[in-house]
C-alpha cells in the first residue's frame, strides 16, 4: 500500500527522533537499524527508504538532538539558570534526553565526516547560547564573553561526561556537578567582576 508524502515525512521524522534518543543512550555503535526501526514501530526493510545509510541516520539524529536541547533554552534564560539545569541529576539521568555533546562526544570523533560535522554545528550552537546567556550584565567585549561561553560549556560537558562515568547514584556523580556549577557561576562572577572594575 503506497502511503502518502506526509505520511512518509512522519515516518521519517520519527525514526530520527527515535535514533536521536536510542544513539545518546547507547552509543552510535550500541544499537542496530534493525533495533532501531523496531523501536520506532517499523520493518527493518524500510530503513533504506528513509536513508542511505546507518551514517546518515546518525547525522540527521544529531541535528535532531541539537535542536531538541536548544528548543529547551527559553529566550529569557540567563547563563545560571541554562548552567544549573545543565549540571542537575535530572540531566544527569536523561541518556536519550540529554546533550548529545556529553553523551556521544567521545563517539562523535570517531564517526564520518557528516556526523562530525553535525556536531561541530551543535556545539557552536551551544556556544552561541551560552554567549548569549551571559548577556549585558557587565561590559565583557565579544571575544571575552565567547571565550567564557566556551570555557563554561566546556566544564559543563566534562562534569556530566565524568559524572556519568561513575556507577549510578554514586555520590561522586553529585560531588562532581555540584562543584563544577560552583566553579563555573564562580567563573562568570570573576570575569563579570573583573571587567567592570577595568
Amino acid at each position: 500500500m503506497k502511503i502518502s508524502k506526509e505520511q512518509a515525512q512522519e515516518n521519517h521524522d520519527r525514526v530520527v527522533e527515535v535514533a536521536a534518543r536510542l544513539f545518546r543512550e547507547r552509543g552510535f555503535d550500541g544499537v542496530g537499524v534493525a533495533e532501531l526501526m523496531k523501536a520506532a514501530g517499523f520493518t527493518h526493510g524500510g530503513f533504506y527508504n528513509h536513508f542511505p545509510s546507518k551514517d546518515a541516520l546518525a547525522e540527521k539524529a544529531a541535528n535532531f538532538a541539537y535542536a531538541h536541547r536548544a528548543a529547551q533554552i527559553g529566550p529569557d534564560d540567563d547563563i545560571v539558570k541554562i548552567l544549573s539545569r545543565y549540571l542537575s541529576d535530572e540531566h544527569l539521568g536523561d541518556l536519550g534526553g540529554s546533550c548529545p555533546t556529553a553523551g556521544l562526544g567521545s563517539d562523535a570523533a570517531r564517526q564520518p565526516e557528516g556526523v562530525r560535522a553535525a556536531f561541530r554545528e551543535g556545539i557552536s550552537g551551544m556556544i552561541k547560547s551560552f554567549d548569549a546567556a551571559l548577556g549585558d550584565r557587565a561590559p565583557l567585549t565579544s571575544e571575552a564573553r565567547r571565550a567564557l561561553a566556551v570555557n563554561l560549556l566546556a566544564k559543563a560537558v566534562g562534569a556530566v561526561v565524568m559524572a556519568r562515568a561513575v556507577p549510578a547514584n554514586d555520590p561522586l556523580a553529585r560531588e562532581i556537578l555540584s562543584t563544577c556549577l560552583a566553579g563555573a557561576l564562580d567563573d562568570v562572577a570573576h570575569a563579570l567582576d573583573s571587567h567592570a572594575a577595568e
